[in-house]
């Protein structure tokens, strides 16, 4: 499974970005697709996962500010990210893990693409 983003870029505090998180290769197989961040000198860390199923986990400071979303048709991942703040810059990473669960940890995850910049600007 190969993972592209896009749609990062600069917004100012309260705005909003949608990014996206297109996908190729065997992408018959069932597996849950998550969203990770990484702001500089920080770990990645885990902000919200999609499960094969469609049920959803966020993490506690993105919850109500971000909505994730996956399109099976045309094989791709979206987070639709609004009131954002200056905490929420990063590099943000589209994974993918195999199978029906939800998963948190880098750890679990089996594929991720190149990160995508988003700074929020005060």
């Amino acid at each position: 499974v190969q993972l592209q983003a896009s749609g990062g870029g600069l917004v100012q505090t309260g705005g909003s970005l949608r990014l996206s998180c297109a996908t190729s290769g065997r992408t018959d197989l069932r597996y849950g697709m998550g969203w990770f961040r990484q702001a500089p000198g920080r770990e990645r860390e885990f902000v919200v996962i999609i499960s094969s199923r469609g049920y959803t986990s966020y993490a506690a400071d993105v919850k109500g500010r971000f909505t994730v979303s996956r399109d099976n048709a045309k094989n791709t991942l979206y987070l639709q990210m609004n009131s954002l703040k200056s905490e929420d810059t990063a590099v943000y990473y589209c994974a993918a893990a195999r199978g029906d669960g939800i998963y948190y940890r880098t750890g679990s995850y089996n594929w991720w693409g190149h990160g995508t910049l988003v700074t929020v600007s005060s």
